[in-house]
């Protein structure tokens, strides 16, 4: 099995669409927010607030539903790159294709999870739950990529 990252490698391969999914779900969260902000004229800047016209309201920090969207978005920022780098690193330890593939996808699916469950506002402990998951994940990247190294 080939260790460099390039498309031969299946795990590399892999990874990249998964990782690529997460990138955009990232995204698509900041677009949300400024969607919520500019149809509900939330805004947290002076410069915005004079740009949109929305003297009225003035700054606004604390609307609800676009907090919730920025905190989702942030959460992901917070935990996506991190998933991002360590896979990227994992991949050149030569995994095992249905390791890996049982790492990525768990992940993605617990972020993906974690959006829905914020955004629709799902009773805890399904929040907490997507999100250590994905943390039990990115650990054990950590731990495989350690025991590699050490021996």
């Amino acid at each position: 099995m080939t260790t460099s990252l390039t498309l031969e490698n299946p795990v590399f391969r892999e990874f990249i669409g998964y990782a690529t999914i997460l990138i955009l779900k990232t995204l698509f969260l900041g677009l949300l927010t400024s969607f919520y902000r500019v149809t509900k004229k939330i805004f947290a800047t002076e410069e915005d607030v004079s740009y949109f016209q929305v003297k009225k309201k003035g700054i606004v920090l604390d609307d609800p539903d676009v907090e919730r969207v920025r905190r989702a978005h942030q959460n992901d920022l917070e935990n996506i790159p991190l998933f991002v780098l360590l896979g990227i690193i994992y991949c050149t330890t030569s995994p095992a294709l249905s390791v890996a593939l049982l790492h990525f996808r768990i992940f993605t699916v617990a972020r993906l999870a974690h959006t829905v469950v914020y955004l629709f506002k799902v009773p805890q402990p399904a929040r907490a739950g997507a999100f250590f998951t994905g943390m039990c994940i990115n650990l054990s990247l950590v731990f495989q990529i350690l025991f590699k190294i050490a021996f």
